[in-house]
This record gives structure tokens, C-alpha cells and sequence, in this order.
């Protein structure tokens, strides 16, 4: 049994990983301000035993015994990191910094939730590791999008200068059950706007292009890249390459949903990204990983959680 620091654990993507990891037979420690994470997403773990929940803020250091780092500690959704722009850059990097001491200290391997979001609005597709991104560092999304660029850099000159093992994942849209309502991405949003009946909002000429990835295929590519052997760094992408428009995902969200909602177009925000589509050809080669669940069935996953919640 293995004892892991999960930070941002309350979160979305931080409650499925701890799930996935308590299942497993491991331990862990989760790590959350609660600024915009959830103790309700770990409400139904309280019976593990190998759960431990620490109210701390990343941006302080902190001393914890463990055998390894999934830092997922930031503010995820436009709603948010534009809410909180100086919060957000702060913590990925003073408290990408945190850990990566703590790590360092402990002589222990570390994982950094990357993001897409590091591409900036592409201007190839689908878009590989090796492409260096088309990022605006001064817009209303840079505070996330330059601070995660800055938060890979940083595990990179840890690793060259100390020797640390680490391994970044670049995370394309993931979406699933104990997502926020109210965090503004579009799937969320598109589900709580069709079950309520209200006019679906596209933004822009609906035509620009996500891939969605079902969040139980997102958190096993991370426990394999954590397991990965230690010459495995990254960064790679891990996300379903299946591309769709705007309007497609609407329209399959109606269909799913039975509503009566019709499509409303709005203008697109700035630094909207026209396209993203992950090319994952390098998780399959080194990890043995790609996703299994298809947009439509995770969509239905998806909506059972939701239904009550709206």
C-alpha cells in the first residue's frame, strides 16, 4: 500500500483520483483550501479508513509523509481562475514550487496536472507535445494558461538541476459526474441549461471544436503515468481525441436529455481557442493508455448525477 498527496482533492478531478486510489488499496492525504473545491465530493469516502482530509492552502509549505505528489491544486474553470486571476497564478507556481520542495525534501516522484490549456488558441491539430502553443501571456485567461506553462517549467528545472522524478500531464476537457453546475464549461453549463429548459448558449458561430474525455478514462491515465517508469517524464497529453463542434455537442445534449431547448449564439469571450483535439498517440505508446468511453454513453453517466442536482 502506497500513501499519496493529493492537492486540490476536493475538487472535480481530485475526488475521482482519490476514489481511484483509496479503491485500489492505497492511502491518502488530501490537501484543499475549499476556495473552490467541494467536501462534498469526498462526503461518500469518509468510511475509508486511509483517508485523511488537511485544510491548507499550497501557497504555505507543509511537511507530509508520503510516497508521491498528484498536484492538482488550482482553480480549473474560466468562472473561477477569472474570479480569482492573482489566486490562481499564485498557485501554480508558488505552490507548484511547495511541492516541488516538499518532493525534493522527501526524495519522492511528483505528477502536475498540465493542461491543454497550454496550446493557447492552436494554430495546428490536433495538437502533439511537441507543438510550443500560441498563448496570450497577458489576456484574461493567461493567469491559468501562462501559469500552468510556468508550473512546467519549474518540474523540469527541478528535475534537470535535482535529479527529481516527475511526470506532468497535459489534461484536454474532462467531464463526469460531481462536476460543478455552475463552473462555467460548456458541457456542465449545456446540461443544466437543457434540463432546465432554458435557451442552450453557444458563443460565437458554434463551430469551434472540443474533444471530451469521460473523467474515469482521464484519472486511469494518471494513475499509469504516475506508475510509469522514472525516465517516463512527460509532458503528454491525455484527452479523447474524438473532435466535435459546438453545435454537435448541444445538439446531442438535447437529444439525451429529451429538452426542449433551442440554441442561442452569443459573441465568443476572448482568447476562446477555436480548436482543441489531443493527439494521444504518445500516452498509447508509453502508457498503454487511450480512452474507452465514448461521448454519448459518458454523457448519460453524466446525466444521472446531474439530474438531481439541478
Amino acid at each position: 500500500m502506497k500513501r499519496w498527496l493529493v492537492t486540490g482533492g476536493a475538487g472535480f478531478l481530485g475526488s475521482h483520483l482519490t476514489e481511484a486510489l483509496l479503491v485500489q488499496g492505497d492511502s491518502v492525504v488530501v490537501l484543499d483550501d475549499f476556495s473552490t473545491g467541494n467536501r462534498e465530493n469526498l462526503q461518500h469516502l469518509f468510511n475509508y479508513e486511509t483517508l485523511e482530509v488537511i485544510e491548507h492552502d499550497v501557497l504555505s509549505p507543509i511537511s507530509v509523509d508520503v510516497d508521491g505528489i498528484f498536484n492538482l491544486a488550482s482553480p480549473a474553470s474560466p468562472i473561477q481562475y477569472q474570479r480569482l486571476p492573482v489566486k490562481t497564478i499564485k498557485t501554480n507556481v508558488l505552490g507548484a514550487i511547495n511541492m516541488l520542495e516538499l518532493a525534493h525534501s522527501s526524495k519522492i516522484k511528483i505528477l502536475q496536472s498540465s493542461t491543454s490549456e497550454v496550446y493557447g488558441d492552436p494554430n495546428v491539430s490536433p495538437q502533439a507535445e511537441s507543438y510550443w502553443g500560441n498563448v496570450n501571456p497577458i489576456g484574461i485567461r493567461s493567469c491559468y494558461d501562462e501559469g500552468k506553462r510556468v508550473a512546467e517549467t519549474l518540474f523540469f528545472d527541478y528535475h534537470r538541476q535535482y535529479g527529481l522524478e516527475i511526470k506532468i500531464a497535459r489534461i484536454f476537457n474532462t467531464y463526469g459526474p460531481r462536476m460543478d453546475p455552475h463552473d462555467g464549461r460548456v458541457v456542465s453549463n449545456f446540461l443544466v441549461q437543457a434540463l432546465r429548459g432554458e435557451p442552450i448558449t453557444i458563443y460565437g458561430d458554434g463551430l469551434q471544436t472540443r474533444s471530451f474525455c469521460y473523467v474515469q478514462d482521464l484519472i486511469s491515465g494518471l494513475i499509469r503515468l504516475m506508475n510509469s517508469p522514472s525516465e517516463i517524464t512527460g509532458p503528454i497529453n491525455i484527452g479523447n481525441p474524438n473532435e466535435f463542434t459546438m453545435i454537435e455537442l448541444a445538439e446531442k445534449i438535447i437529444e439525451i436529455t429529451k429538452s426542449r431547448s433551442r440554441i442561442e449564439f452569443q459573441d465568443l469571450p476572448a482568447d476562446d481557442p477555436k480548436q482543441r483535439k489531443p493527439d494521444v498517440r504518445l500516452a498509447e505508446k508509453l502508457l498503454g493508455w487511450k480512452p474507452k468511453i465514448q461521448l454519448e454513453e459518458g454523457l448519460k453517466l453524466m446525466l444521472a448525477d446531474f439530474s438531481f442536482r439541478v
